[in-house]
């Protein structure tokens, strides 16, 4: 038996024969070519296909993993328009007269070493999908069949490394499991397999081509993958396999009951979304509400600023579909990591420390009005609360408010009906948490965002593959920062939730309630289990959580 070790994207296991998965190979032509014009007529053709392609992904993703996670393929169809990319690949068609497939390998590639050496992380993080984006149009090209090398028996696929496109392009139905060499936890193709619920470990170094059609166990549990398990091995883990598929179906029982303790707390579990689309997952999972959509989709998902009357109708149709339902919208926090092209924002030193957010709001005022009267004309129609991002000042939630309530007045004279909306404020810097009891006089609820609260409370940049280990989302100094917040709300009255991932953190959920947490959003497919976690816990049998604990 030979064990090997790496990182675990999901507490499952998978068990099954290994595939080694291999990426096509291009052997391009790079000699002169007779007639550049039907090069460039063969580029536009296989252009469109992958164009074309981008949208099939897209509703194939939505459909596995949710539309927050599919937006990455919108994104690569803006790549694959974009008008000086094509012009540069036709140029070295028709100058150099090379043949398509050099042109396109040429050019893609000196564009994707550009976005490789700016300094924005996000932007860096674009030459990785254009060198995805790259492929797509060379397999059109050159007639490659990406899915074929898959197999057409269900196995362990494990590869170097897996982009996006390739994950989604793969047969579920023949998937057990993915183990890569490269990758990271916060990359696209690790979010895709833990939407798609995919046993995966990333960055495992002993992979070797022998383990080609050979049995093998992943266990996500204890992050590694056992090659030729012994038959005691497998039948200990296949137990705990079908022990999962049990716990699986038993979760289902919980629909339509309470996320009550068994003392009789009972607390919300929401989920999160990105926009219309994810409102099946969201009654899938019996999800008692939203906690956070995530308006900026709405934003990302178009080439141009959306109107108000397209904002309207997408919230509209998620507090609509939703009602009586709390349905949590916050509003555009565009900057940092996610950037559209329409918004002319300036290249930033540091953009997680820059112009993002409610800053953008504040300063763009038209801009923030048109989203705004968007939310309230929605308020009509079902139960909303609307949530302001990355406040870090009194005066900034002040103004916020104010803006709204201007919107609000003129929709009235208008004619519009504007319905009853709570407001609340993310709680994700240790300045808002800081000044936690002056915000919460001005709100109805606080959000906790504890990605970014952990990020900026530990100054770890949480697009940074290499800092994953000196990443510590347990911190004291977090835990403690919620439990500030917590108490703090509670003082002025407004009730206190988590939306970041850390709420989804089974480890954490007992701690959380002990803290007086009241409210938990997390992914869809998350719910369920934490309405397990949570009907199992006494809180009488326990006492406050106490910062002397960390």
């Amino acid at each position: 038996m030979v064990v090997a070790t790496g990182k675990s994207i999901l507490n499952r296991i998978g068990i099954g024969k290994i595939k080694i998965y291999k990426a096509p190979t291009y052997d391009i032509y790079e000699g002169i070519v007779e007639d550049p014009a039907a090069e460039v007529k063969r580029f536009e053709e296989a252009l469109q296909k992958a164009i074309d392609q981008q949208g099939v992904l897209y509703e194939k993703a939505k459909k596995d993993a949710g539309e927050e996670s599919a937006g990455i393929f919108e994104a690569h169809q803006l790549m694959l328009e974009d008008e000086d990319l094509q012009d540069s690949t036709k140029e070295i068609i028709t100058e150099q007269k090379r043949s398509a497939e050099y042109a396109v390998k040429t050019a893609f590639d000196n564009y994707a070493q550009m976005f490789a050496e700016m300094d924005d992380p996000y932007m860096k993080a674009r030459s990785a999908d254009l060198i995805d984006v790259e492929t797509d149009v060379l397999d059109f090209l050159m007639g490659n069949d990406a899915s074929s090398m898959q197999g057409t028996e269900p196995a362990i696929l494990v590869a170097e490394d897996l982009a996006p496109s390739e994950t989604v392009k793969l047969d579920k139905s023949l998937l057990l499991g993915m183990i890569t060499r490269e990758g990271s936890s916060n990359s696209h193709t690790a979010i895709l397999a833990r939407s798609m619920n995919l046993p995966s470990l990333i960055q495992v170094k002993d992979i070797d081509d022998s383990w080609d059609g050979k049995m093998a166990i992943l266990d996500g549990y204890n992050s590694c993958v056992y090659i030729d398990p012994t038959p005691d091995l497998m039948a200990t883990l296949k137990a705990k396999y079908d022990a999962d598929l049990k716990k699986d179906a038993l979760l289902q029982e919980l629909k339509g009951k309470s996320s009550t303790t068994i003392d009789g707390r009972s607390v919300h579990v929401y989920a999160n979304i990105g926009g219309p689309a994810d409102l099946g997952s969201v009654n899938e999972n019996d999800a008692e509400g939203v906690g956070l959509f995530r308006s900026e989709f709405v934003y990302l998902n178009s080439k141009d600023e959306p109107t108000e009357e397209q904002q309207f109708a997408a919230y509209k149709r998620v507090v609509e579909t939703l009602a009586p339902k709390l349905v949590i919208i916050r509003t555009c926090d565009i900057g940092a990591d996610k950037t559209i092209d329409y918004m002319n924002l300036d290249k930033e030193e540091n953009p997680a420390l820059g112009f993002r957010a409610i800053r953008i709001c504040l300063t763009r005022k038209e801009f923030f009005k048109k989203q705004l009267r968007a939310l309230l004309r929605a308020s009509a129609y079902g139960n909303m609360g609307i949530m302001f991002p990355m406040i870090i000042s009194k005066w900034e939630l002040v103004e916020a408010k104010a803006i709204m309530e201007e919107c609000k007045q003129e929709l009235i004279k208008e004619g519009h009906k504007v319905g009853k909306f709570q407001v609340g404020i993310m709680i994700e810097t240790p300045a808002s948490v800081f000044v936690a009891d002056e915000l919460a006089e001005e709100v109805d609820f606080f959000s906790l965002g504890t990605n970014d609260l952990t990020q900026y409370t530990c100054a770890i940049d949480r697009q940074n593959a290499k800092l994953e280990r000196f990443s510590d989302t347990h911190h004291p100094a977090v835990l403690r920062a919620i439990k500030m917040t917590v108490d703090a709300g509670h003082r002025h009255g407004a009730w206190v939730g988590i939306c970041g991932e850390l709420g989804a953190d089974p480890t954490l959920t007992e701690t959380f309630l002990r803290m007086g947490v009241d409210e938990l959003s997390v992914n869809a497919k998350s719910v369920l289990p934490l309405r397990k976690i949570i009907r199992s816990v006494d809180l009488s049998k326990a006492t406050e959580w106490s910062p002397d604990e960390v």
